[in-house]
């Protein structure tokens, strides 16, 4: 593909570089190929600019980078006000192809289960989907471990032209803070987008909750174009902000929960390893028996349900569909029984999720309940005592580990 259609006007190309043929694009400096475009850009470990001339001699034709990003190098570099940006553009264009329909989902807890609801939900109406998230891709043929919730937005593009090239026509995409404040899914053709909740999370990165807040925004306020379809979660502390964001952007709203309107959580209760909900979604009431425990699940499986119904999906069918889920892998996943013991494995690395997942398996234990509790890494230590609080607050033996 010619620069010049693949930049367009997100940067100024040098005089006679538009001409120039572009095999491929990245800002890996590693994984350029000869005809490649190099994004120089700046990250929170490592400035690209330093990995220039690698690229270069590694077949490098043409450098993105920064305006005030100094490179000594033999090609054209091309400058734009935001490459992040202007490289997820690009990535759009080079690959083209995308499934039809593509929702996102934002906020702090509940993303993957969302995310997988959602392919279920679809999935159950005949539909091609896949979800793209932290436990990877997974398509109607399989799964890949992608290892990022949000990937790069060379790799989105990339997955998404593949997809489409698959047969797969609906997406349900995780939007973490860290890929929208990074323009990741700028090049994406968004249906609907999905904000869940917001609790404290990656302080390491954003300078504050507020911080933290406006990134997730940018799903609803520059991502999704009028019309489209914006789901809110009206329980938490930020749902009423959010749903104001997304009705001033122009977004067709579907409030969820217990203080939702489009979908209202009317009554729940405990029924074996599961719980009936009674929901009223656009008018139409039933009562939803949801294999699942915990009333983040139910969330989670409302937040998918108003997903499917922003896309196109009628509301009993929609609500029919929770009924068949199954939970993600690794979410409250029961993992064995020893001596009439369950043992469960849950992926909660937050105060508040530690809390919910405790809650929901406390009538589940016939005696003591237990918890190993560990937080890897160095990212926002300060939500460790919180965690620690949470286990100590919700059950009767904690064992810390790393």
């Amino acid at each position: 593909m010619e620069l010049s259609r693949l930049i367009a006007d997100d940067a100024a190309l040098p005089e006679g570089a538009g001409a120039i043929q572009i095999a491929g694009l990245t800002a890996d400096s590693r994984q350029v190929a000869q005809g490649f475009l190099f994004a120089a850009i700046s990250g929170a470990k490592a400035d690209g600019a330093s990995y220039a001339r690698a690229a270069v001699e590694n077949g490098a034709v043409a450098v993105l980078a920064a305006l005030d990003t100094t490179l000594d190098v033999s090609v054209p570099v091309l400058r734009a006000a935001n490459p992040r940006q202007a490289l997820a553009h690009a990535a759009s264009r080079f690959y083209g192809r995308q499934p039809g329909t593509i929702a996102a989902i934002t906020g702090t807890s509940g993303k993957t289960s969302t995310a997988v609801f959602l392919r279920q939900v679809w999935s159950a109406l005949g539909l091609q989907a896949a979800s793209v998230g932290t436990i990877g891709i997974v398509t109607p043929k399989g799964e890949t471990y992608s290892g990022l919730t949000t990937p790069d937005p060379v790799g989105i593009a990339r997955t998404m032209r593949d997809l489409a090239d698959d047969g797969v026509s609906h997406v349900a995409i995780e939007a973490s803070s860290h890929g929208l404040d990074q323009f990741r899914l700028d090049g994406l053709r968004l249906a609907a987008g999905a904000f869940l909740n917001l609790g404290r999370d990656h302080l390491d990165y954003h300078p504050t909750v507020e911080d933290y807040f406006h990134a997730k925004m940018r799903l609803f306020d520059e991502l999704l174009g009028p019309g489209a379809g914006a789901v809110i979660d009206c329980d938490g502390d930020y749902g009423e902000r959010a749903a104001n964001i997304a009705a001033a952007r122009g977004l067709a709203l579907i409030r969820i929960g217990r203080n939702g309107r489009e979908i209202r959580l009317l009554d729940s209760r405990a029924e074996g390893f599961g719980q009936v909900l009674t929901v009223d979604a656009m008018g139409y009431r039933r009562d939803i028996m949801l294999p699942l425990v915990g009333s983040f699940q139910a969330s989670n499986a409302l937040a998918a349900a108003g997903l499917a119904i922003a896309t196109g999906t009628g509301a009993e069918q929609a609500l029919a569909a929770l009924e068949t889920l199954k939970g993600a892998p690794g979410r409250l996943e029961r993992a064995g029984e020893i001596n009439g013991a369950m043992a469960f494995v849950d992926y909660a690395h937050k105060p508040e999720a530690v809390a919910q997942a405790l809650l929901a398996l406390r009538p589940f234990a016939a005696g003591r309940l237990i918890i190993v509790l560990g937080a890897g890494g160095d990212r926002d230590r300060g939500k460790r005592p919180l965690m620690g609080k949470a286990a100590i607050d919700n059950a009767d033996i904690v064992i810390v580990t790393d």
